[in-house]
């Protein structure tokens, strides 16, 4: 989903989220991986959880598994007409992820595949779809 629009990753990243929204804004989804254990891991934080190590973004292979899933049904946002579904994802690589889940349904359990929701001038968000 590489695009040409300028988004405003100030308006939503700090010094450690910063290269999560920049990789949003290319099309690509980022989690930390820890270079001394070798553990992936989001949100993003400045050290590693497991072992204090030092941190790197690596490239997320965009695929996971439905943990838990809620259908939300009351309006919250504009433009977030209900009903749609919030999810947990475990990505392959191990964390989990707060995300939508678009399509008319899904459970847990199943796959998923990343896609993308626009909401310009601020960088798109990760979310998912069913796989296959």
């Amino acid at each position: 989903m590489a695009s040409k629009t300028a988004y405003d990753i100030a308006a939503v990243s700090d010094p450690t989220t910063e290269p999560f929204w920049k990789a949003c804004s290319e099309g690509r989804l980022v989690v930390q991986r820890c270079r001394a254990c070798g553990r992936h891991q989001f949100y993003p934080r400045p050290y590693c959880l497991s072992c204090q190590g030092e941190v790197e973004w690596v490239e997320a292979s965009g695929t996971g598994t439905i943990y838990a899933l809620t259908t939300v049904r009351v309006p919250v946002q504009p433009e977030l007409p209900p009903p749609y579904m919030v999810a947990i994802v475990e990505l392959a690589e191990g964390p989990r992820l707060l995300t939508n889940i678009l399509g008319g349904s899904a459970a847990i359990g199943q796959p998923v595949r990343l896609a993308w929701r626009r909401r310009d001038p601020l960088p798109p968000l990760p979310v998912f779809t069913a796989a296959g």
